[in-house]
């Protein structure tokens, strides 16, 4: 009760309950999980895994992660601007520290829930495995060129009733879409496979292919899972190099291309040379399906590091490059909760999330050739509202001659009225929910561009053609931002590192 005092003797006496909370209530059972646990028992292989302690572990984790929550929200009640120095510098520095472990721990606790049944523990479950081209850009990474059925049964992986999107053809009558995204991507991801992806929504993504393989293929599916190259190669960094053993796949590569793929040539391999080397389309896919079956076939051998592939499965979950998606809903609530899900509304969102996607409009596989940044530039606020502009720099690197030295196969030929050796993007950005998107600026003058609005946030395109060499630059300006927080940034997985097409957020100096 004694003023200035009183809340100091609170706080410390809020921290030491704290403290024992965690060390008794967390830590001692978190220790109890980590030793039913064992990486490399947890690695696919091709005896499978034993899920069983991943599963007993559970309990352990879930009271660890609640021990860690309820001291996490106690010492975020107290107010430290009320404390001397001496407490309410600790004070930050544990609920950082809490914070931390408060997220490490609800995820771990989650996985628990949902990994075992996801990978057979019960039951053998079948995904469909979208395998997105790069060169050919859409919002979620890439075309998807080859698609396969994942099927696991006790973590053994098998990849089967392999085949490519276009063999699949056109839905007639197309598949629904929802009416917004229906709007700002047409019909298109309900016709044909190649388009699922032209939305960013990797639920959206999931529900339309699986709804289009079981209608031309027939079977149940249990979810999908979508992957590119550049995530195939992380995955080379685990499992280490993989020696092409299919006859197909040998007579395919020839003498041009590599028999021995690891993390360095992989994604050169798929998404450039060959299509210089294979001029048929048809067996380009049947390579590329290929190689991405020798990868998978690699990775469940069980000779991977296990602490590798974490680290090589994280980053393409970071990067954009690995979604997954569950038919069953307790499964998918908690997959929604994560960037693992994809989603572009919801819990896995925050506040103040820009997203910035492309979508190939010129009908072939240039976007290889296409070096992108992407920056936040965040303004002065006006009338208590933020207002942020997206800026969007992309370049064609391709050669200048590339109308006669690229295949026809990669230009396009100027089927779809773009001329060879240029590329056409529609380049479609997201703001914060309940913002508005303004202008759009192209190479520093306004310009016309499309509107829409996607789940409460704001939407905007602009087409950009470049031919070889040239550059241009996308402006957009979002403004009547409500968050009052620090923006984030998601932009489509390309060729290039993701680190070194998302630029640093620049702020400008207010008053």
């Amino acid at each position: 009760m004694l003023p200035w005092a009183g809340a100091n003797f609170r706080a410390a006496s809020e921290v030491a309950v704290s403290a024992d909370d965690v060390t008794q209530l967390g830590l001692t059972p978190l220790v109890d999980a980590l030793g039913l646990l064992d990486l490399k028992m947890l690695t696919p292989s091709s005896e499978g895994v034993d899920l069983s302690p991943l599963s007993a572990a559970r309990p352990k984790l879930l009271a660890a992660a609640h021990a860690v929550r309820e001291s996490s929200d106690r010492l975020n009640a107290i107010n430290e601007s009320a404390l001397i120095p001496q407490l309410a510098v600790p004070l930050v520095e544990a609920r950082e520290e809490l914070s931390s472990m408060r997220n490490g721990l609800d995820t771990a606790a989650d996985i628990s829930s949902i990994a075992p049944n996801m990978l057979g523990a019960e039951a053998p479950r079948r995904y469909l495995l979208l395998i997105q081209n790069n060169a050919e850009s859409r919002a979620s990474g890439g075309i998807p060129g080859a698609v396969a059925v994942l099927s696991v049964d006790q973590g053994k992986l098998t990849l089967e009733s392999q085949t490519s999107a276009s063999a699949l053809g056109k839905f007639s009558p197309a598949i629904a879409v929802e009416a917004q995204q229906q709007l700002i991507y047409s019909r298109r991801p309900g016709l044909y496979m190649q388009d699922v992806n032209l939305t960013p929504d990797f639920p959206t993504t999931a529900d339309l292919a699986k709804r289009m393989w079981e209608t031309r293929m027939g079977g149940s599916l249990d979810g999908v899972v979508s992957i590119d190259p550049v995530a195939l190669s992380y995955i080379l960094d685990a499992t280490g190099v993989v020696h092409l053993s299919d006859p197909l796949l040998l007579t395919l590569a020839g003498e041009r291309l590599p028999t021995e793929l690891n993390s360095g040539n992989l994604v050169r391999t798929l998404l450039s040379d060959v299509y210089a080397e294979i001029s048929e389309p048809q067996l380009q896919d049947a390579y590329f399906a290929g190689v991405a079956h020798e990868v998978f076939d690699a990775l469940s051998k069980g000779t991977s590091d296990p602490k590798g592939l974490i680290v090589s499965l994280t980053r393409s979950v970071d990067e954009g490059r690995l979604r997954v998606w569950s038919n069953t809903t307790e499964e998918q609530d908690v997959l929604a909760s994560y960037a693992l899900g994809g989603s572009i509304t919801g819990v896995s969102v925050s506040p103040a999330e820009f997203g910035v996607y492309f979508n190939d409009g010129t009908g072939a596989k240039m976007d290889y050739y296409v070096k992108r940044t992407v920056q936040l530039l965040k303004e002065c606020a006006k009338d208590g509202y933020e207002e942020t502009t997206v800026r969007v720099t992309s370049v064609n690197s391709a050669p200048a001659d590339a109308a006669t030295s690229l295949p026809t196969y990669v230009t396009g030929g100027g089927t779809y009225g773009v001329p060879p050796g240029s590329v056409q993007t529609n380049i479609v950005a997201y703001g914060p929910v309940q913002a508005n998107v303004e202008t759009a600026k192209l190479d520093g003058e306004k310009t016309q561009f499309a509107p829409y609005v996607h789940s409460n946030r704001p939407v905007g395109v602009v087409a950009v053609q470049l031919a070889p060499g040239e550059s241009r630059t996308v402006e957009f300006t979002f403004g009547k931002i409500v968050q009052h927080v620090e923006p984030n940034l998601v932009v489509t997985p390309t060729v290039e590192p993701v680190m070194n097409v998302r630029l640093p957020t620049q702020s400008a100096a207010c008053s």
